[in-house]
């Protein structure tokens, strides 16, 4: 297998080793800061970003916020479910890492034993950017854009090849747009009741402060009522 990244014949080890190869001429504290972020710090990022949405759009408020806020809380479920679903993918080709079929790559995480394809963290980040992207299109695009770097940051690092990047990225990307009529089916409703609810409501719609705490004013009463017939008369 390795010789086929020399002989040029397997586009999927070419590309590993000419992304891989970018951390050989690389300083430490540039390999740490990839490994930190394509680890940890794009899938933390990818949360603020839902929050960040969440926030835009419980200020936002309008008609469509319930529907808006249940697409949010899909976005995270579609990517535990993407995950989900891979573990018996993971489990059918088992596919090795890269680093054990493949010679001399510059592998900056070490423990990974498990299966390579498909990229748990490419479905991850996918999953939900798409998820995003339904709700609203300037922060899934933004999420996506976050999608694609942990995509190259898994082969940067040497713990994945490109295609179970790919694999990844269709994955995350299937079942969040097929699992998504139903998915809304159950959750629009739930966020329409958490609403309706005087405290809850909060976390869909943010309350106004030209509507909040201010009361109906009622016309005041004339100062002189009007005079009653005399039933003396």
């Amino acid at each position: 297998m390795a010789g086929l990244a020399e002989s040029g014949s397997n586009p999927d080890v070419d590309l590993l080793y000419d992304i891989n190869g970018l951390a050989k001429g690389a300083p430490h504290w540039f390999d740490r800061g990839m490994e930190l972020v394509g680890e940890y710090g794009l899938l933390l990022a990818m949360v603020l970003l839902v929050l960040w949405c969440w926030w835009t759009v419980r200020r936002g408020g309008g008609e469509g916020a319930a529907s808006s806020v249940a697409g949010l809380v899909w976005a995270p479920l579609a990517a535990g479910i993407a995950v989900l679903v891979n573990v018996p993918i993971r489990g059918f080709v088992e596919r090795p890492r890269p680093f054990v079929d493949h010679q001399g790559l510059d592998v900056l995480v070490a423990g990974k034993t498990d299966f390579s394809f498909v990229s748990d963290h490419a479905t991850l980040t996918m999953a939900m950017g798409v998820g995003l992207f339904v709700v609203h299109r300037k922060f899934g695009l933004a999420g996506i854009g976050l999608a694609l770097v942990e995509g190259f940051c898994r082969v940067y690092l040497g713990v994945h090849y490109p295609t179970d990047v790919i694999g990844g990225f269709a994955l995350g990307t299937a079942v969040a747009l097929l699992l998504s009529p139903l998915a809304m089916a159950l959750l629009t409703p739930v966020m329409k009741a958490v609403e309706r609810s005087p405290r809850a409501g909060r976390l869909v719609r943010a309350r106004r402060a030209g509507l909040t705490g201010q009361r109906a004013r009622i016309p005041e009463a004339r100062a002189e009522r009007p005079e009653e017939p005399d039933l003396a008369a």
